[in-house]
């Protein structure tokens, strides 16, 4: 692990592994038998780990979906797929490189993918808006989920961001809008759409590209209304209760499910996605393979009545 990059709750774990390595160097140097000590430190090692993450706090898991080394849209994409296009513009305004898309194919078979990217340095996180689209990036992701549509192939999205972008220039040019636009064409899609959590998921921002007919969440992610630290900042004028605003949020891959917010949760390797970035890539194929083979069994007209139906009973309250 990156020291600079370890969380307060992997410190731990990284201190063992560094331990680790030190005793194969001895071992490897010295000529010395030390392959009990080193099974046993290995198994030391898994067991903190199940421990540490299967009991994370709800601000741990969004510390988690913000990790520096977590995979982004761009890292799933070009792993995942054999070839990939990316489609550029909104054919009204600009390209907005906060959101992108194309054409790529996942073992021969042909997949919109669209989704937020966020930058790993200072140039491209100023690029990329920080994952923030502008109207433009809404209206781009719209028209080509329409042209995988034209085309009859599935609309898989990423989803990894802060929020839509707030600023002035941003409203002028319609917002909100464009994002409410997509949420009513989102349900009209003829073709199967899957949406996929894969960090962030904030407010209007991430459901502008959420309306799916299965809607997963990784493992260590959130989906929220807002973040904890906008949700502190406004309860308590404050950052410093942003822990308590995500236990009250309940924002977590297992809150949504039990709320049926969202259909699946699927697994991260064990420690995180940015631990084994190779074994996460393998499952998010598998799943994306697995969820549009069932999709695609089913008509067009059960297709889009079983989306609009689900999210129709969001929220739904009977005494």
């Amino acid at each position: 692990m990156d020291q600079n990059t370890l969380l307060d709750f992997e410190k731990p774990i990284a201190e063992l592994e560094a331990k680790l390595e030190d005793m194969r160097d001895l071992a490897s140097k010295n000529n010395v038998d030390v392959s009990t000590a080193i099974e046993e430190l290995e198994d030391k090692i898994v067991q903190l780990k199940k421990s540490t993450f299967e009991n994370l706090t709800r601000w741990q898991r969004v510390q988690l979906s913000r990790h520096a080394d977590r995979p982004y849209t761009l890292d799933y994409i070009y792993q995942i797929t054999d070839d990939f296009v990316e489609l550029h513009g909104d054919r009204a305004f600009g390209d907005d490189k906060a959101m992108v898309g194309g054409f790529g194919t996942i073992d021969g078979k042909t997949f919109m993918l669209i989704g937020q990217q966020k930058g790993r340095n200072t140039k491209q996180r100023q690029m990329r808006n920080f994952g923030m689209a502008n109207p433009e990036g809404y209206r781009k992701a719209l028209r080509l989920m329409k042209l995988a549509e034209k085309f009859k192939k599935p609309v898989v999205t990423f989803i990894d961001t802060p929020g839509a972008f707030p600023g002035l220039e941003a409203e002028e040019r319609g917002q909100a809008e464009a994002i409410a636009k997509n949420l009513k064409e989102m349900f009209k899609l003829t073709v199967p759409v899957i949406c996929i959590v894969i960090g962030e998921g904030a407010s209007g921002g991430a459901l502008g590209i959420a309306i799916g007919d299965s809607v997963m969440m990784l493992e260590n992610t959130w989906y929220s209304v807002i973040s904890p630290e906008s949700c502190s900042s406004i309860l308590w004028r404050s950052w410093d209760y942003k822990e308590q605003a995500a236990e009250a949020l309940k924002l977590t891959a297992k809150d949504m499910e039990s709320f049926g917010l969202i259909d699946k949760i699927i697994p991260e390797p064990l420690g995180g996605a940015h631990t084994n970035p190779q074994e996460m890539f393998k499952i998010m194929k598998e799943t994306i393979l697995s969820e549009t083979a069932e999709l695609e069994n089913l008509d067009t007209i059960t297709l889009k009545n079983n989306r609009i139906e689900k999210f129709s009973q969001m929220g739904v309250f009977e005494e």
